[in-house]
């Protein structure tokens, strides 16, 4: 199981170093540049030597033995150790900077060009997916990947094969550097390598459970923070700031402990790698001491040194594995999006204008991973121009059918046809683009009005048109009225806005797209009567030579339509226009008996 772990581990490492591969150039200048700081760690250390070897005798010359040098630089080979120890100890600080500028600087380049292109990958895949992963996945989450997982990563690709390299590499130049001094004293150090790597692999698994555990948490507190702001005027009307304080507590607190518990680990572990590392030092010193031989005193203080050297970046590279875990949990959570199908297109009709006429036939429909079927054998035809309504109690489908028809969810069972042609055929691009919708729910972005109703394909639409649309949806007279007219920002969703301005602006949107085919999904549902007034004069206008499917409460919105379907429980019970379907007496004369005493009660009720 632990081998199958390692395994996909690895696996995981090597997709994401791949997304360093665009960046090879300058990821090479960076390890060259922790390749001279790791040169320089032995040659300060061996300065030492020739520092105490100076103490006793300072006009030594340090070059007297190079006889190339005596023959090609004769000055050179003269310096005494008095001058030539404080110049190459200042010449090799010099050679260090460089290398760490070029190290950390370039990898700096890799690291953040590393999270743009993951979280550009990652932003880019959320709109191919399809709507039944944003049913099952929450917002918080999502961002929290977004933000916070793909940091970890970068820690991962880029500050892990830092200090790979960079501490790597130090460790085998004073390896190198102590086995040509003494080696028989070096080997006694290897022993204690084996027992470094065991502690290694077994912490490794801890910090990789344990940040996951992390993740998951993190995005719980995003969550919950979204969610809040999102709601806040329910959470104020409602009182609900204490319910939401413990729950952001609740989440942030979780968050906290597991923190903690990944710090313990790691606190726990740094200590006990240090006394093992040591221990094998101690033994070190007893046997440089013991076996001390002829070496000078300069030899044996270099050595002890360089021996000294060795613990910190040993304890660097073993610290590694958390930093590289970390990443490796949270790349496991972005390939697992990554890897996501995207929304099913295999589509290849594409038509420049269709006429709008939409047939179903035979349809049915359960939700993916459900078995609960929303719609039951579903069959009607909604001719060019006409206006199909449907309605019926919460539940029964009717938004499920209007989803359905843009293919916001696959169906299996039966036909939807856009001009005789079915909706799977046509690529889902060429689909959308020859149907407008407008729900209840209006989305809105952050931007000016003009750029809210000239949105997506529509961008870049003249302001004469864009007027136009807003004129024929009633909503030209409070833009004007506003600021800076159309350039003026909505705020967040709309929320500078009332409920019938923003239905306004969305019902303007689809106006200037100019689609044959027309979707209002309880469109004037959330409004007072003036602001329905002002929106059923815009939806006359809007629904003028196009195929209108029209889901409503209000049988008042629908009296008018060509054909009127009744559903309940997923089925067509009742089919006709507003007269066949009052003198039938079903289904559709009771709920319009309901609504008009509910009409008669409110409007006799004083204000």
């Amino acid at each position: 199981m632990a081998n199958s772990t390692q395994q996909s581990s690895l696996k995981v490492y090597l997709r994401l170093l791949r997304y360093v591969v665009p960046y090879w150039g300058v990821f090479a200048l960076s390890i060259l540049g922790f390749l001279i700081f790791a040169s320089t760690q032995p040659m300060l250390g061996y300065m030492l030597k020739y520092f105490v070897d100076g103490l006793s005798n300072p006009e030594a010359s340090l070059f007297a033995n190079v006889p190339w040098l005596l023959e090609h630089a004769p000055w050179l080979a003269q310096l005494k150790l008095l001058q030539a120890v404080p110049l190459l100890i200042v010449l090799i600080a010099v050679w260090q900077g460089v290398g760490s500028f070029l190290g950390n600087y370039f990898l700096a380049k890799v690291s953040l060009g590393l999270v743009q292109d993951l979280r550009i990958a990652l932003f880019n895949n959320l709109l191919t997916l399809p709507n039944r992963y944003f049913d099952n996945h929450n917002s918080g989450h999502l961002i929290s990947r977004i933000t916070y997982n793909v940091t970890m990563v970068t820690g991962a690709a880029t500050d892990a094969i830092k200090v790979v390299v960079r501490e790597g590499m130090s460790v085998v130049f004073l390896f190198a550097t102590l086995l040509w001094m003494n080696w028989k004293l070096t080997l006694v150090m290897v022993a204690i390598l084996p027992l470094i790597g065991l502690m290694v692999v077994s912490t490794s698994r801890k910090f990789r459970k344990q940040s996951k555990k992390i993740q998951v948490a993190m995005g719980d507190v995003t969550h919950v923070a979204s969610e809040t702001i999102q709601g806040y005027r329910v959470v104020r009307s409602f009182g609900g700031e204490a319910y939401e304080q413990q729950r952001f507590h609740d989440a942030s607190e979780e968050n906290r402990r597991k923190q903690l518990k990944m710090v313990k680990t790691n606190a726990v572990y740094t200590p006990s790698l240090q006394l093992v590392i040591y221990s094998a030092m101690a033994v070190l010193m007893f046997l440089v001491l013991l076996l001390r031989g002829d070496a000078s005193a300069g030899d044996l203080v270099a050595y002890i040194t360089l021996a000294g050297l060795l613990p910190k970046p040993i304890r660097q590279l073993s610290e590694v594995s958390s930093t590289v875990q970390k990443g490796v949990a949270a790349a496991e959570s972005i390939f697992e999006q990554l890897d996501e199908q995207p929304e099913v297109d295999h589509g290849s009709q594409e038509r420049e204008r269709v006429s709008g006429r939409v047939e179903v036939r035979e349809l049915s429909f359960a939700y993916p991973g459900t078995d609960k079927q929303v719609l039951h054998n579903i069959s009607f035809t909604a001719e060019a121009g006409q206006m199909v309504a449907l309605v019926g109690r919460s539940g029964s489908g009717k938004s499920t059918l209007a989803n359905l028809i843009p293919r916001f969810y696959h169906h299996d069972q039966g036909q939807i046809l856009l001009d005789g042609v079915d909706v799977e055929d046509y690529t889902l691009r060429n689909l959308r683009r020859h149907i407008a919708l407008v729900t209840q729910h209006v989305t809105l972005f952050n931007d000016s009005v003009r750029n809210n109703i000239a949105y997506g394909d529509l961008a870049g639409a003249p302001l004469e048109a864009v007027q136009r649309a807003a004129s024929d949806a009633y909503a030209a007279e409070f833009i004007e009225q506003m600021p800076q007219g159309y350039d003026t920002l909505v705020g967040e969703n709309g929320v500078l806005l009332s409920g019938g301005q923003r239905q306004r602006l969305a019902i303007a949107r689809a106006l200037l797209k100019d689609a044959p085919l027309l979707i209002l999904d309880e469109a004037t549902s959330a409004l007072d009567t003036e602001s329905e007034r002002h929106i059923q004069a815009a939806l006359d206008k809007v629904m003028q030579g196009r195929t209108t499917l029209v889901i409503a409460h209000r049988l008042s919105t629908i009296e008018k339509a060509d054909l009127i379907l009744v559903m309940d429980q997923g089925q067509i019970v009742e089919q006709g226009n507003h007269a066949q379907l009052l003198a039938l007496g079903g289904h559709y004369a009771r709920l319009h008996a309901r609504q008009f005493a509910e009409d008669g009660d409110s409007a006799a009720s004083p204000a």
